[in-house]
């Protein structure tokens, strides 16, 4: 495994706001990072920061082996307009834009790929339905359907089970699980714990204006939980004595 993004100092906010200081970490291929925090401690802000879209108050972002000339991501659904005209097997195609040519759309083997999608996802039978018409769930698999004809090294994905029933969010893990076993690096804004624990190599955990990195079973414990604001105290002891065969002691 090799280094696909070296975070040197970095630091983010807004102006008069800083989320958090001064994180380094090492971004290793084929491996899935979570990124953990409550509500407005900087997730989806690192997740814009590693696309470039946001400029960093400090620090840097490095790619030893080069940005990847693709990033696949998948923004929370809030940011999607459900209402826009298109169809399911357009929105899955408009993933391997970069290889239509001027004037033309996908060709033989770019409609192969989103029907291979389709399939993968579990929603072939919905290729030609107006994505208006989907459940949270069914957009949902689209969404993903569309970052697997991106093919790219790098996934990004922000929230990705958020709003779905349990047997589309075991679906959407085995799709994630299938990427690391590929070879491909995967960045996740995740809250629940279990997908963590279960699915994720390393952790970053967000809160109180810093940062925690590392792999998931020094990261995903009990003080650092509380110490960052994500868990009260009766919240962690009550998920890791459902989790843990013996008890797990936090603060007190």
């Amino acid at each position: 495994m090799s280094v696909v993004l070296s975070v040197q100092g970095l630091s983010l906010g807004y102006p008069g706001v800083s989320l958090f200081r001064q994180l380094s970490l090492d971004v290793v291929s084929g491996t899935t990072l979570a990124v953990l925090g409550a509500n407005g401690t900087g997730k989806t802000t690192f997740v814009k920061a590693l696309l470039g879209l946001l400029t960093p108050l400090a620090g840097r972002l490095q790619w030893p082996q080069g940005c990847p000339q693709q990033i696949g991501y998948l923004a929370q659904t809030s940011e999607f307009d459900r209402r826009f005209p298109i169809l399911v097997r357009d929105l899955v195609a408009m993933g391997g834009w970069r290889g239509f040519g001027f004037w033309s759309g996908p060709g033989r083997a770019g409609r192969a790929g989103v029907g291979a999608a389709l399939h993968e996802a579990g929603i072939q039978g919905l290729a030609d339905h107006p994505i208006h018409t989907l459940s949270g769930g069914q957009l949902q698999r689209a969404l993903f359907a569309r970052v697997m004809v991106q093919n790219a090294p790098l996934i990004l994905l922000d929230e990705p089970f958020n709003g779905v029933d349990q047997n589309t969010e075991a679906h959407l893990r085995s799709i994630i699980d299938g990427w690391r076993r590929e070879g491909r690096t995967v960045v996740m804004v995740v809250h629940d714990l279990s997908t963590v624990l279960d699915l994720c190599d390393s952790a970053l955990l967000l809160g109180a204006g810093g940062a925690i990195h590392g792999a998931v079973k020094n990261v995903v414990v009990p003080e650092h939980l509380i110490a960052r604001g994500y868990l009260s105290e009766s919240q962690a002891g009550w998920i890791f004595r459902q989790r843990l065969p013996v008890p797990v002691h936090g603060r007190g």
